[in-house]
């Protein structure tokens, strides 16, 4: 069965010095290793990019480069299955937006959402479970409920 990452786990795969990265990493090498897969959508990587070169004296940016972030989006597209966008992801989203009433910074969420439900994808390993616990027809899974 296919998993959906967040960005928040994306963005501790690529980080190192993360308290949380050794978690994830080994997460997501327990799924890969079980024949999983893990995809991502360009909302995710949006997402990435905007945090990783935001400067570090704004909210959680990690002030990286260009060719640092770069690099690091290059391995999440060599680990990962990307999920195209489609017209069909953009009707679902305006659906669930209305249907769900999100507002706000929540949108950003209800497209990854909108992509998991077109591409049949019913887990997502996120930190923020309860981002999600409005969508019934997903399944947020936090990284230390995976077991390798």
């Amino acid at each position: 069965m296919p998993y959906m990452a967040d960005t928040n786990v994306l963005l501790r795969f690529i980080s190192p010095s993360d308290p949380n990265h050794i978690l994830v990493r080994d997460a997501i090498y327990s799924l890969l290793l079980q024949g999983e897969e893990i995809c991502y959508t360009s909302q995710n990587l949006a997402e990435f990019w905007n945090v990783c070169t935001r400067p570090t004296t704004a909210r959680s940016g990690f002030g990286l480069s260009i060719e640092q972030t770069n690099r690091r989006a290059q391995v999440i597209e060599r680990y990962f299955t990307f999920l195209p966008d489609s017209e069909a992801i953009h009707s679902e989203w305006r659906r669930l937006v209305v249907d769900y009433r999100v507002s706000g910074v929540k949108v950003h969420d209800a497209r990854i959402v909108a992509s998991m439900y077109v591409h049949g994808v019913t887990y997502i390993i996120t930190f923020n479970l309860d981002d999600f616990t409005r969508y019934s027809e997903i399944t947020a899974v936090h990284p230390t409920a995976i077991t390798p």
